[in-house]
C-alpha cells in the first residue's frame, strides 16, 4: 500500500466515525505530524500533536511516570504504552513513537533503528516494537521515514480491528 493510499485511509475512517487523533513522536520528531497534516482536511481529526523528545517532556505532557522511564527506559515498550494513555486524555485516538535513531545510541538489547509504537482507541493499546529496515543505512531521515510509514500503516489496520 503506498503512502498516499494508507493516508487517504485513516483520514475516511476517522471522519466516517468522527474520530480525533493526537500523536506524540520523540525518535520521529514530527514526521508523523507533518505526513497526517499533507492530508487535505486534517484539521477535521487531528486535536494535538507533540514532539516529546525529552524525558521531561514525556512527563509533563503525556504523565509518563518517572519510575517507568527510570526503570525501563525511554525507549521501551513501557514507556510507549504510557505515552499513548497519556495522549488519549487529548482526543479518541492516538500513536506515539520512541525509539533509537542512531548511528549512536544504539546498544545489543536496544540496537539502532529499534522503535516503540504505540496505537491507542479508546480503551485499546496497542504497542508494537519494530526494528526499521532502514537501520544498516545509519541514515536518521531514511530511518525516521520507514518507522513513519510503518507506524501509519500499524495505525490503519488497528484502527479497522477496532472499529
Amino acid at each position: 500500500m503506498t503512502k498516499n493510499e494508507v493516508l487517504t485511509q485513516l483520514k475516511e475512517i476517522l471522519i466516517k466515525n468522527n474520530l480525533s487523533l493526537s500523536s506524540a513522536e520523540s525518535c520521529t520528531g514530527g514526521l508523523i505530524s507533518s505526513y497526517l497534516t499533507d492530508i487535505d482536511g486534517a484539521s477535521n481529526f487531528i486535536f494535538q500533536n507533540f514532539v516529546t523528545y525529552s524525558n521531561d517532556a514525556k512527563s509533563k505532557f503525556l504523565k509518563v511516570k518517572k519510575e517507568t522511564l527510570e526503570e525501563f527506559g525511554a525507549v521501551s515498550k513501557e514507556t510507549a504504552y504510557e505515552m499513548s494513555l497519556g495522549l488519549l486524555k487529548y482526543a479518541d485516538c492516538s500513536i506515539a513513537t520512541t525509539g533509537i535513531l542512531g548511528p549512536t545510541g544504539g546498544s545489543k538489547e536496544k540496537p539502532v533503528g529499534l522503535v516503540y509504537i504505540s496505537l491507542g482507541y479508546k480503551d485499546k493499546i496497542k504497542v508494537i516494537k519494530y526494528i526499521s529496515k532502514k537501520a544498516s543505512t545509519n541514515d536518521r531521515y531514511q530511518i525516521k521515514v520507514d518507522i513513519v510509514e510503518y507506524a501509519l500503516l500499524q495505525l490503519l489496520q488497528f484502527l479497522k480491528e477496532v472499529l
